[in-house]
């Protein structure tokens, strides 16, 4: 490109839909696009194998699509010889080979990066345009007035307020099926019997695109956690929309009941597996919603599958995007609960004799993907009750989800999670004893540790733990009104009972 150019548009990894903010106005004879594979992207905190295939391939099959409108697309691989390894430095090439009168760009999805590219776009004395993301139901302005003059943020009562907006599920004023959420019905186990006749998920073979990719990343990131044997994860939108059609067609009419279940070696069960697509923009998340809710009106799936899905769309995809940019940057440095110890070296390889850390870590590894419980009530609870520092646990889930974008995995690692916002956006920490695992899953029936056992060689570590966050806890837990009942359990503890529990959870701790 010899000719300076109008508008060069930035578009990010996570910004794969043509309708976008930043190109309702493009124009291929004055303007060209900007997007940079960088190594920085996958070293910044640890990606995954698959994280790291998932964005780069979804990115050239994006890039290929505007190519072939005869759209002018500058373009850096992430092995070229004269790439800078950083986001900062590829948009300075390009500036510099452009010429370009302005910067536009859609909002990002990350603090970091937004800071990069400002840096940027001042040093070369250019104008960054960014523009509202038009993905979302709403704004962030919307969700700073929601918050203004609140004492506390819950998500029922900003959930409620995008149900009146949109209509969605709604009767006038009235929510479909009399209740505004129904949680309470989403909290099925499969019992002893276990799940059957699943339906298998939606999987893609990689095409010569992935495939490039997926030797790319296994020659620049070997080191890197994660197998790239079993990647299938749709990567345009073609494969997005077979998979959002899938979901509604197989596995949304059960979704309700046991959306908070686990198996062993179960992996897939009845969810989704659609967030990675909607955080990359392939699916948008109005035709995810409407066809659930046609499901529902054609009696395909009960109000309660469908309500429940489309909370996480509606609710929490919009609360948390809210959380993060009106608490960013200082948000990634709570850590109201003094948290210090080190994440467990076993969070990288799913060596340890937990069977359900075992089991959700493995598939982790495998797959970059793990459902919402196995990551709250699992692998979240266990780092939550250890006391991890949380920006440790955050970088993990960061890295290691094919899903994760920051605005999106921050707020539900540090805030729903680890609890280290001290209550900004959940009502209260989510701990709970090995026996939530054994009432939601069979893990324990072949695990060596007994849930109902706090102390001794059998004990189980949740168990143990949990009574110990509570007892190390108990003054500032006092104050929340949800943990009354918890704190009523630990105060039938006898004091050396709370010792020993104490000396068994430090013991935990020093391994």
């Amino acid at each position: 490109m010899n000719s300076p150019v109008r508008h060069l548009v930035l578009v990010l990894g996570d910004q794969l839909n043509p309708d976008a903010s930043a190109l309702v106005d493009f124009d291929p004879q004055q303007d060209a696009i900007w997007m940079a594979e960088v190594a920085e992207e996958s070293t910044h905190v640890t990606s995954s194998k698959q994280r790291t295939t998932v964005f780069l391939s979804a990115m050239r099959h994006f890039a290929a699509a505007l190519k072939s409108k005869k759209w002018p697309v500058h373009y850096s691989l992430l092995d070229a010889p004269d790439n800078t390894g950083t986001l900062a430095g590829e948009l300075k090439q390009a500036i510099e080979a452009t010429r370009p009168q302005k910067l536009i760009m859609t909002a990002p999805g990350d603090w970091r990066v937004l800071q990069s590219l400002r840096s940027v776009a001042s040093q070369q004395g250019l104008v960054l345009e960014i523009r509202d993301d038009l993905h979302f139901f709403s704004t962030v302005r919307e969700f700073a007035q929601h918050a203004e003059g609140r004492k506390q943020l819950r998500l029922e009562f900003f959930y409620r307020e995008l149900r009146l907006k949109t209509g969605i599920l709604m009767d006038g004023k009235t929510p479909v099926g009399g209740k505004w959420n129904f949680d309470s019905e989403n909290r099925g186990s499969f019992g002893k019997a276990g799940p059957s006749n699943l339906p298998p998920p939606t999987r893609f073979a990689p095409d010569d695109i992935t495939q490039d990719v997926l030797r790319l990343v296994q020659q620049k990131f070997e080191k890197h956690p994660g197998s790239l044997d079993t990647f299938g994860w749709p990567v345009t939108r073609e494969q997005a929309l077979l998979a959002l059609g899938e979901f509604i067609s197989n596995r949304l009419p059960h979704f309700g009941t046991y959306q908070d279940a686990l198996w062993e070696g179960e992996v897939w069960l009845y969810h989704s597996h659609l967030a990675c697509a909607l955080n990359l923009k392939l699916l948008n998340p109005r035709e995810v919603i409407t066809a659930a809710v046609q499901a529902f009106e054609r009696g395909h799936a009960p109000i309660e599958a469908v309500e429940g899905f489309v909370r996480q769309i509606l609710g929490w995809r919009e609360y948390v995007r809210g959380i993060y940019w009106t608490n960013m940057p200082g948000y990634l440095a709570l850590n109201t609960a003094d948290a210090h110890a080190d994440l467990p070296d076993f969070y990288w390889t799913g060596d340890t004799d937990m069977a359900c850390l075992r089991d959700a870590i493995a598939q982790t590894l495998k797959h970059g993907y793990a459902h919402h419980i196995q990551r709250l009530m699992v692998t979240g609870l266990y780092a939550l009750l250890l006391g991890v520092d949380p920006k440790q646990v955050h970088a993990w889930y960061l890295g290691v989800y094919v899903d994760a974008v920051e605005w999106v995995e921050l707020p539900n690692t540090l805030g729903m999670s680890q609890f280290a916002d001290g209550g900004l956006m959940a009502s209260k920490p989510y701990v709970a004893s090995g026996k939530y695992i054994d009432r939601m899953s069979n893990h324990c029936k072949g695990c060596r540790f007994n849930p109902a056992e706090s102390v001794g060689d059998n004990a189980c570590p949740f168990t143990t733990l949990y009574w110990d966050y509570l007892n190390r806890h108990a003054d500032q837990l006092a104050k929340n009104p949800r943990m009354l009942m918890q704190l009523k359990n630990l105060n039938r503890l006898s004091s050396e009972a709370k010792l020993q529990i104490a000396e068994e959870a430090a013991l935990l701790r020093s391994k």
